[in-house]
């Protein structure tokens, strides 16, 4: 089994798309994985929704179960399947329900600040 860990995230982190802040919190949340880049999950209420679309997409964890994506709508492009959340994560995940993560790359800044 890989080794997860969730902790809290130091600090404040924003998400940024389209010139847009989708979100900012001092409650996220930093999940390590063996094998994998750590992710920052942030908190649904400190997230601007209304830039999300849900998606048909959705993939399968062993350790976390489930993830349900969504799409970035922003007046400039729509980046699909950019975001993900466990909706009903497996018990190992369980701090991470209510949260949604996000790709960061070229379009999308995933930050502390």
């Amino acid at each position: 089994m890989a080794d997860m860990k969730i902790r809290r995230a130091e600090g404040t982190w924003v998400v940024r798309a389209g010139g847009a802040v989708l979100a900012e919190t001092g409650n996220a949340l930093e999940l390590a994985e063996t094998g994998y880049p750590d992710v920052i999950y942030f908190p649904r209420e400190d997230i601007a929704m209304a830039f999300l679309d849900e998606t048909d997409h959705s993939t399968h964890c062993p350790h976390k179960g489930d993830a349900t994506y969504f799409s970035i709508v922003t007046k400039s492009q729509t980046l699909e399947n950019a975001a993900w959340s466990y909706e009903t994560p497996l018990e190992a995940a369980a701090p991470i329900k209510g949260h949604i993560a996000f790709r960061a790359g070229d379009d999308i800044a995933v930050e502390r600040v």
